[in-house]
């Protein structure tokens, strides 16, 4: 997860919501990516979207069903269909997202063998977000 805030404190100092996100598979991290939406001109640019992609290019495969996911805040819907449709087989993320996030929305959109642990440097990664919303309003 400390690299997922890293990557997260890169994308608050790009000018991106500041959510970061890593693919461990078999004890080696095989993507770590932040949030590129602004960068990208492109919604679906969300760190979860590109960590998936990077990972499934690296490992040569769509199913990620080796591998564990960190992200610093609750995935969103799109985020988390696509995390259920990669088959990851373990999420781990910082802090919820009342707003956006999957469990209130679509708690059913991981895959059902999926297990999910939130609440991992919550302090941190909500403390990073509600920094970066303060200096934008």
């Amino acid at each position: 997860m400390r690299m997922a805030l890293d990557e997260a404190q890169t994308a608050f100092e790009a000018g991106e919501i500041p959510i970061g996100a890593v693919v461990v598979c078999k004890d080696r991290v095989i993507s770590r990516t932040h949030n590129l939406t602004e960068t990208l001109c492109d919604v679906t640019a969300h760190a979860e979207m590109q960590a998936i992609t990077a990972a499934a290019n690296t490992l040569g495969g769509k199913y990620l069903t080796d591998c564990t996911l960190y992200v610093t805040v609750e995935p969103c819907v799109m985020c988390a269909g696509a995390i259920g449709w990669a088959q990851i087989p373990r999420i781990v993320y910082g802090c919820i997202d009342d707003k956006r996030g999957y469990h209130e929305y679509a708690p059913h959109a991981m895959h059902p063998k999926a297990t999910i642990t939130g609440g991992v440097l919550e302090e941190e990664c909500r403390t990073l977000m509600q920094d970066f919303f303060k200096s934008k309003r």
